[in-house]
């Protein structure tokens, strides 16, 4: 008996202790401003909750493009479940795993903190919130993930030389809880 109270105890503890690292999507230094203002057309155009840059939001000011299309980044990829290709916007961004939130200013580290995730098959522009915070550049703009009827600039495969994305390794509540709950029914069919 004591050992199988040993057991639920030990599997408890091992649903407790499970860590989730989080990461961010942020501007690579060396992104032209040109670039950024295409990623962050794209970001806000689909699916990037956008209202805390705006003039009124907390996280307008700093007002600059890089800290602005960081934020806009790391929404579009949190709203995107972290998948892997979702930090991309054509090698203008990449993965941090150091939080970038500033003063009031909080960059959210999970789908749910960024307003959950963008709704499939709503299609299109689901965001209304789409600042224009500098003027667009006057270029035909590929997106990342293409449009529809073409392809993409970004590459489909997140192992590339070209990827800048990460996909997360963790383990989550839904491999671990199973996982000791065949434990324990094995040890309670021994006795």
């Amino acid at each position: 008996m004591e050992v199988l109270i040993f057991l639920v105890i030990f599997c408890s503890l091992n649903i407790i202790v499970v860590k989730v690292e989080a990461t961010w999507c942020v501007v690579r230094s060396d992104a032209s401003n040109q670039a950024l203002q295409r990623g962050l057309d794209y970001a806000c155009s689909y699916g990037a909750d956008c209202t805390p840059i705006q003039s009124t939001g907390l996280c307008y000011l700093p007002n600059t493009i890089q800290n602005h299309v960081s934020y806009a980044f790391n929404s579009f990829y949190q709203r995107n479940n972290m998948a892997p290709g979702s930090c991309q916007f054509s090698g203008t961004a990449t993965i941090a795993k150091t939080d970038p939130s500033y003063g009031s200013c909080v960059y959210p580290a999970s789908p749910r903190a960024a307003g959950g995730p963008i709704r499939p098959g709503i299609g299109g522009r689901n965001n209304t919130t789409t600042p224009i915070l500098y003027s667009p550049p006057q270029a035909i703009i590929n997106p990342v993930y293409g449009n529809g009827t073409t392809r993409g600039t970004g590459s489909d495969d997140p192992n590339s030389q070209d990827s800048k994305a990460a996909s997360p390794k963790f383990l989550t509540m839904s491999t671990l809880i199973p996982t000791n709950l065949m434990l324990l029914l094995l040890v309670v069919s021994q006795f």
